[in-house]
């Protein structure tokens, strides 16, 4: 009895082996002593896998037997494998295994395209890096062994002009597009693309069989494009003193397109040069509109569209610069408004004050200025110009006897040119003040301090208008504020006169009797109240004037034992106890209704306010107001007053 030491066996071995190649070896075991007959003595056969593997019977070694086994025709093979002990003969034992052999790759086939011409199309506006198209080789191999390279043959430009590359994961070839098509240039392009494998190997096929060939063509479809500008951007230039309608320069654009469109050409109205230059619609021509100002604007950049006559109506722009150059028409002047002063101990030939001179204009060679004296037919006495030949002059005292008696100021043209072409020039004259200066030169008034007296006759008229006029403003304001003050004092005293005296706040009634004596009625003093403003208090005063006025005339009607009149009375004082602000107070409140049949009348001071024009003017006749109180304590014709 024996068994298989191993139930099943895996081997591998490379496709394309010669035969004879050892495979594996399979090894059974006999429990029987093999020193004894033929019991142990084993025997190794196969029962499937032949003709392609063998197994030496004494060994149970398996090898191939078959040449040229292909892993791209079979991948794997399934060999059994049987041993038997007796050698083999009748009466023996026997046990079976399997054996799974497994063909590994080897580069055995080159690639191979299945087609002969590839065709593609693409447009023209396509983007530059896109994909035109792919092709694909095939390879019998895996792995590293199926590996390739793509590549173009043609000539340099259509070569230039498409790419090819080689996806790694597909091993297909990748066709993108390097540079623009333009379909009425190269309408067609036609190329030879090779498959090459990366790992190679003789030992199983010649060299030129791991590389293959096709061909690849590409036609470019026509795209309806927008205009092309034949430069990508225009500058020109143009003196400032350029009459209008002078040309500056024309742009230029063609319609791509095989049907050749007319154009049109306008400039963007975003850009605010239409009010200074306009172009020809139809030749692209820019001319100027109105004269140009370097000192103002020394460049102007706008954008010129080109657009075409077709129902798509597609446009381009362009950018246009256009320098403005410069031509010389400022005339130069003093670089500010100098105010020079000189000393009164001043030398003869020591500086009074150092020019200099601006320019807008702005010369390639740069500014070179000239300081001069106006021409005269003898020298200036006081004063010369010495110019120092770098754009700056000084203005030098000629004499040594200057003095603030003889003269307070001196005036003195100069004449500033330029370098231009023509030479243009300007005169400003100098005020120079004789000043008492400082021990260090300095002059505490700047030279000022006589100036009006230096003014000319018109100069000195017109200061005379300006100081008569502010007078009488001055003047005007202030009558006006007295006018108001006088105002403000007359309705003061009025208003005083309509107050009550401080005895009627103080709640005291003062009469005399005959002889000379005085009664006196007081009441308890009330503490002086704030006053609330004017306006408010004659209102209320008015309010309630007019209650008592109705009141009074009611009372002709009503009895003083009527429920009614003393329902007035309450209310009345109520609502002069409320009333902190406004008088009578509550001891005057309650004789303002005695009616009309009293002989000495309304004791109210409300009741002599009935009218306005009383309001308005005080009491001529301090008596008006003096009535007899005889009827009330038996006297006789004396007069009694309030």
């Amino acid at each position: 009895m024996f068994s298989v030491q191993n139930e099943t066996y895996v081997s591998s071995i490379p496709e394309m082996s010669p035969p004879g190649t050892t495979v594996a070896q399979v090894t059974a075991t006999d429990a029987d002593d093999p020193m004894f007959g033929n019991n142990a003595k084993l025997i190794y056969s196969i029962l499937q896998g032949e003709p392609y593997f063998s197994v030496e019977p004494k060994t149970g070694i398996v090898v191939t037997s078959w040449p040229d086994l292909d892993r791209e025709t079979r991948d794997e093979y399934l060999v059994v494998i049987q041993v038997k002990d007796m050698l083999g003969l009748s009466g023996g034992y026997s046990s079976s295994t399997t054996l799974t052999v497994i063909l590994t790759d080897v580069n055995d086939n080159g690639p191979t395209f299945q087609r002969h011409l590839y065709t593609f199309t693409v447009p023209e506006n396509a983007a530059v890096g896109s994909t035109v198209g792919r092709i694909m080789a095939d390879d019998g191999d895996i792995g590293i062994n199926a590996r390739m390279t793509y590549t173009l043959e043609d000539d340099l430009e259509e070569s230039s002009t498409f790419i090819i590359q080689t996806d790694p994961v597909t091993q297909e070839g990748q066709l993108l597009l390097a540079k623009p098509l333009d379909y009425e240039s190269k309408r067609r392009y036609v190329m030879a693309a090779e498959a090459v494998n990366d790992h190679v190997d003789t030992r199983f096929l010649p060299l030129e069989e791991f590389s293959d060939k096709t061909t690849v063509k590409i036609v470019v479809r026509d795209v309806d494009e927008p205009p092309a500008f034949v430069s990508p951007a225009y500058e020109w230039k143009a003196p400032e003193n350029a009459a209008a309608g002078t040309v500056v320069g024309s742009v230029r654009a063609r319609d791509t397109d095989a049907h050749g469109s007319p154009i049109r050409y306008s400039i963007d109205k975003r850009s605010g040069a239409t009010k200074s230059f306009r172009i020809d619609p139809n030749n692209g021509t820019v001319a100027i509109v109105k004269a140009l100002d370097r000192e103002t604007a020394s460049w102007h950049n706008f954008t010129v569209e080109a657009k075409e006559e077709t129902p798509n109506h597609l446009s381009s722009s362009v950018a246009v610069f256009i320098k403005v150059l410069d031509v010389n028409d400022n005339v130069p002047r003093l670089a500010r408004d100098y105010q020079p002063y000189i000393c009164e101990g001043t030398q003869a030939g020591e500086l009074v004050q150092l020019l200099s001179a601006v320019d807008p204009d702005d010369p390639e060679e740069g500014h070179h200025f000239y300081f001069s004296m106006v021409p005269e037919k003898h020298i200036n006495p006081n004063f010369t110009i010495r110019d120092n030949q770098d754009n700056t002059a000084g203005v030098v005292a000629r004499r040594s006897t200057f003095t603030l008696k003889d003269r307070a100021h001196y005036f003195l043209p100069v004449v500033v040119a330029d370098s231009g072409t023509p030479p243009l020039s300007s005169t400003s004259t100098l005020t120079i003040s004789v000043c008492r200066c400082e021990p260090a030169g300095h002059c505490p008034t700047a030279g000022v301090e006589s100036l009006p007296l230096s003014l000319d006759p018109g100069m000195q008229t017109v200061l005379g208008i300006l100081v008569c006029l502010a007078a009488i403003t001055v003047l005007s304001v202030l009558l006006l504020v007295l006018r108001r003050h006088k105002r403000q004092q007359q309705e003061g005293l009025a208003v005083k006169e309509l107050e009550l005296p401080d005895t009627v706040s103080q709640k005291v009634l003062h009469y005399e009797e005959a002889g000379g004596r005085r009664v006196n009625f007081c009441q308890p003093a009330v503490p002086p109240r704030p006053q609330p403003r004017r306006r408010d208090r004659r209102l209320r005063r008015e309010e309630v004037r007019a209650s008592i006025r109705m009141s009074l005339g009611e009372s002709h009607f009503i009895g003083p034992d009527d429920e009614v009149f003393r329902q007035f009375i309450l209310d009345r004082l109520e609502e002069a106890d409320r009333d902190h602000y406004v008088p009578p107070f509550d001891s005057l409140q309650t004789f303002a209704y005695e009616g009309s049949g009293s002989p000495a009348g309304s004791l109210s001071s409300l009741d002599s306010l009935a009218e306005e024009t009383e309001l308005a003017q005080p009491f001529r006749n301090p008596r008006a107001h003096v009535v007899k109180l005889s009827p009330w304590y038996g006297g006789g014709e004396e007069d009694t007053t309030f």
